[in-house]
């Protein structure tokens, strides 16, 4: 099979789909890679390196490729490239890529989303989603450590004892725990809440008080939390109030891929918060947890400092991309048959994250989003 790793478009985007090591698997077990010129660079894996795993370097490798890998789902140049009865696989949010996945039918590309991998024990090790939330995890914690002007840790010296920060973490999904984690390693008392009532004993697992609301729990399918009424959410927010007032730094984590956000923190929540305080709001870019937050921004919301996450994972792209590109083998291997593409699409994972295959859009809920937008642009 030949298999091309194009490089990212999107600004900012640094990570890559395969990483040198896992080509030389690929290479290992028959297959043929190509990988764009420079599309490891941001991610410090250099051309040469890929080269001496056994890639071809080339400028444009669509177009005898059988399977195309990367990160972000392909521009609509790149996907008219690729060749009729090719797959590829990425990031690709079906509900936000409307047009992208008519011209993946309409090029009759098998196309693959990450986000779509089901949330299931065989499928673990092809969860792209934990895996890039382990990663901004990690990075939502020191973040709101740098940008706290004092000690995490308790401090206890001749010239006086310096009491720890306090942290609240709300949402104890992987991107959650691994906050957590990080600053507890770091010093923090660390103060969690999740609406999922059996997230408190993982909250305390990582060393941290699970904060206890009188509220039902929302408990979902896949690991996800329930949508909430706005009266619960109104009552939620009233209750964790004291406790967001209190923290030196707040890390904002809950999200459902494919919906907005929930609103756990309003302005006037942030406003109650210490002169100093830091909010770390890693929802940002699907439209916050904390209102008034903005994507790759700070801003100041009475006298807090309010970081709005903006395509996390990639601001640590080596890490990220080792995570994902095992991501993505273990999906290729589930779905080639020797050294041949031939995804069984009697197979859940399989047939879970397609969304395009043989000139039609597979995914149900995409395939009825299509239609009611076609339905809106024939109508008088």
């Amino acid at each position: 099979m030949k298999i091309a790793v194009v490089k990212e478009t999107l600004q900012d985007e640094a990570r890559v789909a395969l990483i040198p090591a896992l080509v030389a698997k690929l290479v290992a077990e028959g297959h043929e890679v190509a990988v764009e010129s420079g599309a490891g660079d941001a991610a410090q894996f250099a051309d040469e390196a890929y080269a001496e795993a056994g890639a071809t370097i080339t400028a444009d490798g669509l177009r005898q490729a059988d399977l195309t890998v990367s990160v972000q789902p392909l521009v609509t140049d790149q996907i008219w490239a690729l060749q009729s009865g090719s797959a590829t696989i990425s990031f690709l949010p079906p509900a936000q890529s409307l047009e992208r996945v008519s011209n993946l039918r309409d090029c009759g590309i098998t196309a693959f989303s990450l986000e779509l991998v089901p949330r299931i024990s065989r499928a673990q090790s092809m969860d792209a989603l934990s895996s890039q939330s382990l990663v901004a995890g990690y990075r939502c914690g020191i973040v709101a450590a740098g940008l706290l002007r004092r000690f995490l840790p308790l401090n206890m010296t001749a010239a006086g004892t310096v009491p720890p920060a306090e942290v609240v973490v709300l949402g104890a999904g992987v991107a959650g725990l691994q906050a957590i984690a990080t600053t507890r390693r770091l010093g923090a008392v660390v103060k969690a809440y999740d609406v999922r009532a059996a997230a408190a004993e993982e909250i305390r697992s990582m060393g941290a008080q699970a904060i206890t609301l009188e509220l039902e729990s929302l408990e979902g399918s896949g690991g996800y939390a329930r949508e909430m009424t706005e009266d619960r959410a109104d009552r939620q927010r009233e209750l964790l109030a004291p406790f967001i007032a209190a923290a030196d730094a707040l890390i904002t984590t809950a999200a459902v891929p494919g919906r907005t956000a929930p609103l756990l923190v309003t302005a006037a929540m942030v406003e109650q918060m210490k002169p100093g305080s830091v909010v770390v709001d890693l929802a940002a870019e699907t439209g916050g947890n904390v209102e008034g937050s903005v994507p790759g921004k700070v801003v100041a919301i009475g006298g807090a400092k309010v970081w709005g996450a903006a395509n996390v994972p990639s601001q640590m792209p080596q890490p990220a991309s080792r995570l994902l590109a095992q991501n993505i083998v273990n999906l290729i291997a589930l779905m080639t048959d020797g050294t041949a593409l031939s995804p069984d699409f009697d197979d859940e994972i399989v047939a879970g994250c397609c969304v395009t295959h043989g000139g039609e859009v597979r995914h149900q809920p995409t395939q009825e989003l299509l239609g009611s937008s076609a339905a809106k642009e024939t109508s008088p």
